[in-house]
C-alpha cells in the first residue's frame, strides 16, 4: 500500500490551487449538511426525552394529546403511564418502562453530542485550511498581476 505524498500547496499553480479550493468547498459543504443533520436528529431525540418525562402516573386515565408528528396530536387516554412505545430506528418500535426510555433517549443525545463535537472540530480545520488556501491563491493571483504570465513559471 502506498503513502499518500505531501505536497506543499505554494508549490501549486493558481489552476490546480482552484481546483483544490474547490475540493475543499464541496467536503465543507458535506461536513456542514451532515452537522446540520445531527443537529436535527439530537433536537428530535431530546424532543421525545421531553415527551418521555410528561408521562407521569398522576395522568392515567386522562384524556391527553398524543403526538403523532411534530404538528399533529390526537386526543387519546393515558392507560398505562408505566411504559411506552419507543421508536429504536428503521421502523422498528420497542415497549419500554419510562426510566428505560429516558435512558434510551439520553444515550442517543450523548451519542449525537459527541459525534456533533468531533465534526464541529473537522469543520473548523477544513476551514482553516481554506482560508490558508484562499490567502495563498490570492498571493499568487496578486503576484501574477504585478509581474505578468512571465511570474506562473517561477
Amino acid at each position: 500500500m502506498s503513502q499518500p505524498q505531501t505536497i506543499n500547496v505554494t508549490d501549486l499553480d493558481i489552476a490546480q490551487l482552484s481546483e483544490v479550493r474547490k475540493q475543499l468547498e464541496d467536503e465543507l459543504n458535506h461536513l456542514t449538511n451532515s452537522f446540520a443533520q445531527l443537529k436535527q436528529a439530537q433536537a428530535k431525540f431530546k424532543a421525545c426525552l421531553e415527551n418521555v418525562k410528561e408521562v407521569k402516573p398522576e395522568n392515567k386515565n386522562k384524556t391527553i394529546l398524543v403526538p403523532l408528528t411534530n404538528s399533529l396530536y390526537v386526543p387519546g387516554k393515558l392507560s398505562d403511564p408505566e411504559h411506552v412505545i419507543v421508536d429504536v430506528g428503521t421502523g422498528y418500535y420497542v415497549k419500554k418502562t419510562r426510566p428505560q426510555a429516558v435512558k434510551h433517549y439520553t444515550d442517543k443525545v450523548e451519542y449525537i453530542r459527541k459525534n456533533v463535537d468531533s465534526l464541529e472540530d473537522t469543520i473548523q480545520k477544513k476551514r482553516d485550511n481554506m482560508n490558508y488556501l484562499t490567502n495563498i491563491l490570492q498571493q499568487k493571483i496578486q503576484a501574477e498581476t504585478q509581474n505578468g504570465p512571465s511570474a506562473r513559471s517561477q
